[in-house]
């Protein structure tokens, strides 16, 4: 927690990772807003990969990234997955379809 502190107040950056989306309006944006928050909650943002799997009716987005960074992913008491899987649900409820976000062990 103080190494954050630090980082932020002194304006260095550890992360040289750098991902911008560009929105198309459909539902892959969704796979893209999922990899985009979780990039920025992680420590190690170019191992996360996001999958999708789409059906008729939902889309299943499933992340996989290191294990030490599982429980940045989920947060205390799951907020952090469950804000997330809020988001993904309103945006996918305006396409007409179901979004799943699963965090992979």
């Amino acid at each position: 927690m103080i190494r954050f502190f630090k980082k932020l107040l002194s304006g260095e950056s550890e992360k040289d990772f750098e991902f911008k989306p560009t929105p198309t309006g459909d539902e892959d944006d969704l796979a893209v807003f999922v990899k985009y928050v979780v990039c920025n909650l992680v420590d190690k943002p170019q191992v996360v990969e996001v999958q999708t799997e789409k059906t008729e009716k939902a889309l299943n987005i499933k992340v996989v990234c290191e294990k030490e960074d599982i429980g940045k992913i989920i947060g205390k008491n799951g907020k952090t997955i469950d804000a997330i899987r809020s988001l993904v649900n309103g945006a996918a409820g305006r396409l007409g379809k179901r979004a799943n976000v699963e965090v992979a062990d």
